[in-house]
């Protein structure tokens, strides 16, 4: 029922319609809080990131990269700066994982990945794109972080 009354949302907005307030659940300080429009979405910035152009077969540099970009994602998560990021199955396009950064602009995307060792070693490239999705979305990481046993 949730998946069609969002489904619903999106075509009304796609249409240009207008959406009264008729959620008896609607929470203004939450709302405010996750910095929600009136229908519950913000704008966030999704990365795409594919196999780079760093082809060195020294290994203890990629490790390196690697750590720091686990490392990264860890203290970007702390800011409440990157909502969801994980690896992606092989596939012919080469991409390698994604991020949905918290962030409203590519700018500050393109900034903030500078901090990211991998990214600047040319192991991964990064495609970004402006994405629009549930404010709510970042409300998951507090349970994320109380099921997983083992950390990468």
């Amino acid at each position: 029922m949730k998946y069609f009354a969002a489904i619903t949302l999106l075509i009304s907005l796609l249409a240009g319609a207008e959406v009264e307030n008729s959620n008896p659940k609607f929470d203004p300080e939450l709302a405010a809080k996750l910095g929600a429009d009136d229908y519950g979405m913000k704008s966030y910035v999704l990365v795409i990131l594919k196999s780079g152009n760093n082809s060195s077969k020294d290994e203890s540099a990629r490790k390196n990269a690697f750590r720091g970009h686990m490392e990264n994602i860890k203290r970007l998560v702390a800011m409440d700066k990157l909502i969801v990021a994980g690896p992606l199955g092989k596939n012919d396009k080469s991409y390698r994982g994604i991020f949905i950064l918290n962030v409203a602009t590519l700018e500050a995307a393109k900034e903030m990945l500078q901090s990211d060792p991998a990214i600047t070693a040319q192991y991964l490239d990064a495609e970004l794109y402006n994405w629009y999705g549930s404010a709510a979305l970042p409300e998951y990481l507090p349970a994320s972080d109380k099921i997983w046993k083992a950390s990468p």
